[in-house]
This record gives structure tokens, sequence and C-alpha cells, in this order.
């Protein structure tokens, strides 16, 4: 067994460990051609796109390898059996490292930046679980509901003035404003406006500017990036007075009806008695506010740019939709959870470009991944969400093709437990899951009702990387629909062999042990 990793109390090794002192047997994982002396690989890096970049180097150097950027070694893991192994909560945790660790000045030790061993996490997991149970998540339909028809009023004006669509933008404002009014009671008005919220400005600086953390040399980050340094701390005042003004409001008024700001201010731990700190409430708010909304926006994007690609596969969501909807004006929550193929078609779409890209796990004990690499305790692996998702020996040997079938309730039962992890994995995965996958598919199913998506020929794919991922630049021409098509009510011969169990809930993947107990914008 290697070396043994001397630490003080239960606590692993803490800061940034470069590969080198975590994994002991380094020089076999491959690296890039043409590593630097002292600058490492970064000859043809990609800055702006640091992820993209990565899956460049996975395809050629395979299901683990290492790259070395201004000193600084780390593992990079895409394979499927090392991602199972490294999802064994027994042997392995979540690790803040990376951009992660450089969004704590603004989201500290909150649900997704905290560290394992801080307390708050655990204690702001058990108080909000609840705020994520079947009952409060019917709760929040009406809203979502309501929101979504601010988003179709919008869309309508520019059909009538014969304009196109900016889809992240208005993704962006959607979400935005489900989470603040369905969490937090709060509403930014971002339908009504011209430009984006501050928040939402101060928040794309604060998320480029971890980024940017990563390629710099840490020592010259303050005389390189100092007028970026400058702006962050502007942004992340904003964030903080934003979310303080929220709060107070709150506290004046008393009026949130149990809602996420509701709990974290007045709920006690059920077993502790303990409640969240002041600190903590802002913390934990401006996690919900970022990740609640960014990378919801995000999957409904994708899906969005792949709806209006294929022409077909949006003729049979929306054939879905026509069926189970029928002239309801306003779904009702219970119609939500049956649009399977529409499920499936953002399944699809967070396969192909999972919005929150990778996530970090680290050795709780000396171990080996996969019977076959040495770790010491301490030492961490990024596993690339996107390379998972598109594995030859799960998905197939065309991955890149968008098939919503790879989905079926057939086709998850046999593939492989940890292949499909969009919402990260562990007690550490995301706590908003089903609220955001419910939000998506409730708003498909209205946009495939209300309109037919046509994309710009001449559009490419463009993804841009502010730690989540976006298409960017992606525009939709619309056109209303007036009516469900003559015999669109018909149950999809496609879905027939789908069992009943099934059919009542679709997930995206067989639960493990591992898993966070409520499924589900944070953590």
């Amino acid at each position: 067994m290697a070396e043994t990793t001397k630490t003080r109390g239960n606590r692993p090794p803490k800061g940034f460990r470069s590969a080198e002192r975590g994994w002991p047997e380094l020089h076999r994982i491959p690296h890039p051609p043409r590593r630097l002396p002292l600058l490492g690989d970064v000859l043809g890096i990609d800055r702006h796109r640091p992820l993209q970049d990565s899956l460049r180097h996975a395809r050629a150097l395979g299901p683990i390898f290492r790259r070395r950027v201004f000193g600084n070694e780390f593992v990079l893991v895409w394979g499927a059996r090392l991602v199972a192994d490294l999802a064994d909560e027994s042997r392995f945790a979540k690790h803040v490292g990376l951009g992660v660790a450089n969004l704590r000045p603004v989201a500290g030790d909150g649900l997704f930046t905290a560290y394992n061993h801080e307390p708050n996490w655990q204690l702001a997991h058990d108080v909000l679980a609840p705020g994520f149970s079947r009952e409060a998540m019917e709760g929040y339909h009406g809203m979502m509901l309501s929101v979504a028809g601010r988003l179709t009023d919008h869309w309508d004006r520019r059909l009538a003035a014969g304009r196109t669509v900016d889809v992240p933008g208005d993704m962006t404002r959607l979400t935005l404003e489900t989470i603040a009014r369905t969490g937090f009671g709060h509403d930014f008005g971002s339908f009504e406006r011209d430009r984006p919220h501050p928040f939402v400005t101060a928040m794309v600086g604060t998320l480029g500017y971890a980024q940017r953390l990563n390629t710099v040399p840490v020592p010259l980050a303050p005389l390189l990036l100092r007028t970026a340094t400058r702006r962050n701390a502007a942004d992340m005042a904003c964030l903080n007075r934003t979310v303080d003004e929220l709060v107070a409001a709150r506290r004046r008024s008393g009026a949130g009806e149990g809602d996420l700001l509701d709990r974290m201010l007045a709920t006690a731990h059920p077993v502790t008695g303990e409640r969240l700190s002041p600190q903590n409430v802002r913390k934990q708010v401006i996690t919900f506010l970022v990740a609640g909304h960014e990378t919801t926006s995000g999957a409904l994007s994708f899906a969005l740019y792949y709806l209006a690609r294929h022409p077909e596969i949006a003729a049979r969501a929306r054939a879905e939709v026509d069926r189970v909807w029928g002239d309801t004006p306003h779904p009702r929550y219970d119609q939500v959870a049956r649009l399977r193929y529409v499920r499936r078609v953002l399944d699809e779409s967070l396969r192909l470009w999972p919005t929150a890209p990778a996530f970090a796990r680290e050795a709780r004990e000396d171990t080996v991944l996969a019977a076959e690499h040495p770790m010491r305790r301490g030492a961490w692996a990024l596993v690339l969400t996107p390379m998972l998702h598109r594995a030859p020996e799960v998905w197939g040997p065309d991955p890149e093709r968008f098939d919503p079938d790879r989905f079926t309730p057939a086709a998850v039962r046999a593939r492989p437990p940890h292949t499909f992890k969009p919402f990260g994995t562990g007690a550490r995965a995301c706590i908003g899951r089903q609220f955001a996958l419910h939000e998506a598919t409730l708003v498909l199913g209205l946009l495939l009702r209300r309109y037919e998506l046509h994309a710009d020929p001449g559009y490419r794919l463009t993804v841009t990387e502010r730690l989540t991922l976006m298409p960017e630049g992606l525009r939709l021409r619309l056109e209303r629909r007036h009516r469900p098509p003559e015999g669109a009510r018909h149950r999809d011969p496609l879905d027939q062999d789908e069992p009943a169990a099934a059919r009542r809930q679709h997930p995206a993947e067989p639960r493990s042990a591992g898993r966070c107990p409520v499924r589900g914008a944070g953590d």
C-alpha cells in the first residue's frame, strides 16, 4: 500500500493539493505532449473554454489523465469504471477545489461551497430538505406557472413584433424569477427590464472571475487580475447587498408562507435545535439564487436548441404534451410528471451538456482507485461529466447523437449505475434536483404546446463557460400554434411497453445507497 498520509484529527488535508502529493504512482497516468518546464501543459490552452479544452485532451489521452498548469498538477477522470468507484461514499467524499473554492469569498459555507468538515452544510441540508418534499413541490407549482406565463407573454410580444427570442437570456430571467419567488418571495422584475438585473450581472461576473483565477499563476494573480479583482469586489458587494435587503424585508414583514427563506430564518434542526446564523443565511440565499437558476437556465437553453434542431423529436414531444394536457389551460402538478418523453429530451440534453460540467471527489482514507491507482488520504480527482456521458462503453459508438430514447425505462435499467451524473453524486448531490427537473419539464411542455421553434440554419452551437455551461448567442424564431393537430391525443406507441411504475416516476438513473435522501439548487 502507498505511504500513509499523516493528518491531525479526522480531517483530510486542507487547501489545494497538487496531484504529486496524493498520487504515489502519478507517472503511470498520461499527460498532454509538449509539457514545458515550470509552465506545464499550457501550449494550445484555451483560457476561455478550459472545460472544452480538457474534453479535447480526454479524447486523446483516455479515461484518466493529468494536466499541469503553472506548477499545479491535477488528475481528471471520466471512465465509467473509475467514476463508479469514486462514487463510493464509504471511501470518497466531495472535494471543494478549483473554481468552486474560488467562490467561497461570496458563498462561504453555503451548501455548494462548504468543506465537508464545516457543520453548516449538514445543518442547512437537514433544515431545508423538507422544502423539497413532494408537498412543498406541489406548493411551488402555481408560482412556476405564473412565472412561465410572464415568459410566454414576453415571447408573444417578440413574435408579434417579428423578432427572434434570446434563449439563454430569457431562460435566465425565467429561472431567476422562479427561484426568487418560490424560495424567497422576491420579484426581480426580470421581464420588465431591458437589461439583466444587476444581481445577474454581478453573478456572471463572480462566476467568470472564479474561473479566471484558475488560469493565472497564484503569485501573479494580484498583478495580472488587478482590475478584475476590483470589479469582483464590487460584484460581491452587489450580491451581498441584494440578499441583505431581501432578508431584511422578510424580517420586517414576516410573511413568507413557509418558503425556503422562512425555513432558513425560523426553523431549528429537528434533533439538535440549532438554527442557521444570520451570516450563513446570507450565504445560503446567495447559493440558492445563483445555483438554483444558473444551471436550470442552461439546461433549458440546451434542450430548446436540440428541439429546434430536431423537428421530428419536437413533434413527438409536442404530441405528448397535447395528449397528456389536452385543453387544460394550466396543467396540474401531476400532469407534468406524465410528460415522460419531454423529460427524456431534458435528460438527453443534460447528458450531452450537463450545465454543472464537473465535480471533484477526494479520498477519505488511503485507497486504490478501481484497484489500479493508489491514492493517499485527501488526494482528489476531477470528474469530467460531459465525457462520462459520452463513454462509448456505456452510450454506444455514436454518443454525440441526440437521442432521447437513451432514457427509456428499459435503457436506464440496462445501464450500470453512476453513468449519468448531471447533479453530482452522494450526500452532497444537488438538493434541488427535483425542483429543477419539475420546473424545466413544465416550461418545455408549455413552450412546445404554444410555439413551433425554428433555429437559424447558420447557427453553430458554441458553448460558453463561466463555471457553468450555456449555449452562446442562441436565438430562435417562433411560430404560434393555434390548436393541437388532429389526432394528437393518442398514446404514443413507442411508450406502450412502459411499465406502470415507470410511468409514475421516470428516474434518470437507479437510486444508489450513497444518493442524497432528498433527490433534487445549491448542494
